[in-house]
């Protein structure tokens, strides 16, 4: 147990886990506030992910001056890798809602009622599967660990599975919608910029996805889980661009939360009844 090689297999950087303990816990923070205030409660996913988040890297501070105790071991492993899936169910989440929002359903490939529980049910088995895995790893036993990796690999793969249906979605939807021309739509302002956004979120998490699948395969004996910088490089800035990418495009912008969405619909139902009195006058 010395250095804590039978957990780490190196010394966790404790300046990297406090930079993104406290980046997180920012970024997450700020997330809550656009969620209360626009009452975007289907987007809370990203909220508990961001959550996981600087708790697992908290628990890497932890392991930093205690590397033999295994439960900040255990903590830091599961939440750093089913964290992600939330971000993936947030992003879903939008996509539905989107199509709805522009009245393209009927170029969407997949009908809008199907289409996020299609999505989210995929991922919610994905998180399931790495969350079973990762508990297997924790258990201490050899086969038990070799288990856990072989279901671990399982709900990553299906992660990349869905996540690569789900682009394959918006491209189609993207390419029929500029096809048709936008007197097709309902031109809501901004929504080209959030479907970028959900592009680049996708390309985000789909890399740092593969980069899990190659460091499962390799296993505990393997160069990526022996070398702490990867976990930073392509897990931790990557799903922190994420989480920052939609404070700065937050989905509310486009599709509004259930409040303001209801007090819309409220207006222009007032607009149509001012604008009927006015001819009938």
């Amino acid at each position: 147990m010395a250095n804590g090689e039978a957990y780490y297999h190196y010394i966790p950087s404790l300046a990297a886990a406090l930079i993104f303990a406290v980046l997180f816990a920012i970024t997450t923070f700020f997330h809550l506030y656009q969620l209360v205030r626009t009452r975007t409660w289907y987007f809370l996913p990203m909220v508990v992910g961001g959550t996981m988040e600087a708790i697992g890297y908290v628990a890497r501070i932890m392991g930093h001056s205690n590397q033999s105790s295994l439960p900040p071991y255990i903590v830091q492993a599961l939440l750093l890798l089913i964290a992600p899936a939330l971000f993936a169910a947030s992003i879903y989440m939008i996509l539905g809602r989107l199509i709805t929002r522009i009245n393209a359903t009927s170029y969407s490939p997949i009908s809008t009622r199907w289409l996020t529980k299609l999505f989210v049910c995929g991922d919610v088995m994905s998180f399931l599967l790495q969350g079973a895995g990762g508990g297997m790893m924790g258990g201490g036993s050899a086969s038990g660990a070799r288990l856990g990796q072989r279901v671990i690999l399982v709900g990553l793969f299906a992660q990349i599975l869905f996540f690569s249906l789900f682009v394959v979605v918006a491209v189609v939807v993207h390419v029929r919608v500029n096809r048709a021309g936008t007197a097709a739509i309902v031109e809501v302002p901004g929504w080209r910029r959030l479907l970028k956004a959900l592009y680049v979120a996708s390309a985000l998490i789909l890399e740092r996805s593969i980069f899990r699948v190659v460091e499962y395969v390799q296993g505990e004996s393997g160069y990526l889980m022996r070398t702490e910088v990867w976990l930073y490089l392509l897990d931790a800035t990557l799903m922190l661009l994420v989480m920052v990418l939609f404070n700065v495009v937050h989905p509310a912008k486009v599709v509004p939360g259930r409040g303001k969405a209801v007090a819309e619909e409220e207006e222009e139902a007032v607009g149509r009844g001012v604008e009927l009195e006015g001819r009938g006058a």
